[in-house]
Formats: C-alpha cells, structure tokens, sequence
C-alpha cells in the first residue's frame, strides 16, 4: 500500500519549513513620514510651500544686503522690479567702508568683548551649573529660583544701575565694563544646570569609590559630558556680546573703544543715502557669527542626546 503525504506547502524549500520563508519588508512608499503614517500629496506639498516661506523670511533679508552690498554706484537699487543679482558685482564698498570709519578696530573691539563673553559664560554657567544640579547644599532650591526668576527681569530696567555700579568702579568708557553685566547669563546657567542633571548619578558615585573629588568629577567625567551644551552657550554668549548695541552705547564714550554695532551707526547716520556702504557694513558684523555657528553646528544639534553613557 502506497503512503500518500501531503506537503506542508506547495512551493516550499527542500529542509526548510514554510513558517522560516523570509518574508520581504512592505515597500514603503514615497509619501510617507518617518514613523510609517501615509502622507497625502498636498499635505506634502504644504508643508514644503511653509518651509519656503520661512525661509524666505528668514535668509532673504541677508541674501538682500548682500546683494546691494555688491552692487556698483550706477546700479539702481531702488528699481521696480527690484534686480536681485548685481550686474557688476564689486568689492569697493567694503573698501569704502573702511575708508569711512575704523571698522576694522571696531570689529576688533567687538571680538574682544565677544571672546571674553565667551570664555566668561562657559566657565561660570559650568561651574554654577553643576554646582545646582550635582551639588547638595542648604539652599540650593532657592538658588535655583533666584536664576529663573532672573529671566524675567527686563535688561532696560537694570540698565541704569548697571551703569552707575560701571561708573562707581570706575570702569565706564572701558571694554571691561562692557563685558562685566554680561559675563554669566542666566539662561546659560540653566542650560548647564539640565544639561549636568541628564547625567546618570552611577558614574559619579563610581569615581567617588575610587576616591575622586569634586573638581575631579567635574572636569574628568560631568565637562566633558556636556560638550554639546557648552558649544550652545559659547554660541549664544557670542551672539549676543557681538550683537549688543544699547549697554556698549550706554557705557562707551571714546570713539577708539567703539564696538562695531556702535561705530554701524556713526554710518548710518553719515551715509544714509548710501545703502550700499550700509549693506556692506552690515555683512561685516554678520560674517563672523555664520562662520561661528558652522563651525559648531555639529555641537549644537547634539544637545537632544546629551548626558548618555556611551559604550
């Protein structure tokens, strides 16, 4: 008598069962998100429409001065249509800027203020950071409410005592005086003081075992944690040293001491019929915070995982 067996399933592999068939992943298609959900064409195109919008907004101003900034002195600027791209582009206004004022030992001015703003935020929003964060003191949760509650004061209504604690230490008409009320900010110790609490409590208690202190701990394994955090604050720290004008035009009497957004305006007010040496100013006091922030762009976006352990 003959044994007739059925196969599991027609088609299936010879040693291998048809539950081990590799199945091919589903293609995923071409209007879908990161997380799998269909997106439909016009929500795609939507949101694509706002992304320009934005940033036309955004990057067209700067793309505008630098145009103009190019253009020769026979070009309208003023035409209807406006010509975005210069016909003759030229470098004579930056030249002609430099001519004008000293723009170049305003810049200076500004740089050093700007690096010792820098230098200044990291060091004391580090240590303040983890000072409230790793830290554990009477106090401490006071001490955390006095730098949020800082945030809500508005820097015009300090100004005036800001400068009259300047002129009484008699550091009016100074760089230092510049760079004093700004040397540790705020938001840039809350940053850190976040940034030192994402780290994991094992790795410190490790080091302390094997007998580390506390400045060991901070500067071996907390710093160098944080690096991403640090490289904001530099950023900001910079940006907004660079960029100040009210506090500098406040404190700053002497013409040679003129950081380069107060010594923008003496242009302004002298070329104002001139928006080419304006724009080429402008690009001036731009350039060096683009060429920060690619440089530590890398750094910057690293803030969403930072505080991990890395294997």
């Amino acid at each position: 008598m003959t044994d007739i067996t059925t196969p599991a399933r027609q088609g299936a592999p010879r040693g291998r069962s048809a539950d081990d068939t590799p199945r091919r992943a589903p293609r995923r298609s071409r209007f879908t998100d990161e997380t799998g959900r269909r997106v439909r064409p016009v929500e795609l195109v939507v949101r694509y429409v706002l992304l320009l919008v934005v940033l036309a907004l955004t990057i067209g101003p700067f793309l505008w001065q630098l145009s103009t900034s190019l253009k020769g002195p026979t070009e309208d600027i003023y035409s209807s249509p406006p010509s975005f791209l210069p016909e003759h582009p030229t470098l004579r206004n930056y030249s002609r800027v430099a001519d004008v004022i000293p723009v170049w030992d305003y810049a200076l001015n500004s740089l050093k203020v700007a690096v010792a703003s820098v230098v200044t935020n990291c060091v004391g929003s580090a240590l303040a950071g983890y000072a409230l964060a790793r830290l554990r003191y009477r106090g401490r949760g006071v001490a955390t409410l006095v730098f949020i509650l800082a945030l809500l004061v508005p820097a015009e209504s300090i100004i005036i005592a800001q400068f009259t604690t300047m002129r009484s230490l008699e550091l009016n008409n100074t760089l230092i005086g510049v760079v004093l009320p700004g040397c540790i900010g705020a938001m840039n110790v809350l940053l850190m003081r976040n940034a030192f609490l994402n780290l994991p409590h094992e790795v410190e208690e490790a080091a302390y075992v094997d007998g580390a202190n506390v400045w060991q701990r901070f500067l071996r394994i907390a710093l160098p944690s944080v690096k991403g955090t640090l490289a904001v604050v530099a950023i900001f720290a910079f940006m907004g040293a660079w960029d100040d004008f009210l506090w500098p035009l406040i404190v700053l009497g002497d013409p040679s001491k003129f950081t380069l957004t107060v010594g923008l305006n003496y242009l302004h007010g002298t070329f104002a019929n001139d928006q080419r040496l304006v724009a080429a100013g402008t690009v001036i006091a731009v350039a060096p915070l683009i060429v920060l922030f690619a440089c530590l762009q890398r750094f910057f976006f690293r803030g969403v995982g930072e505080g991990a352990v890395k294997g």
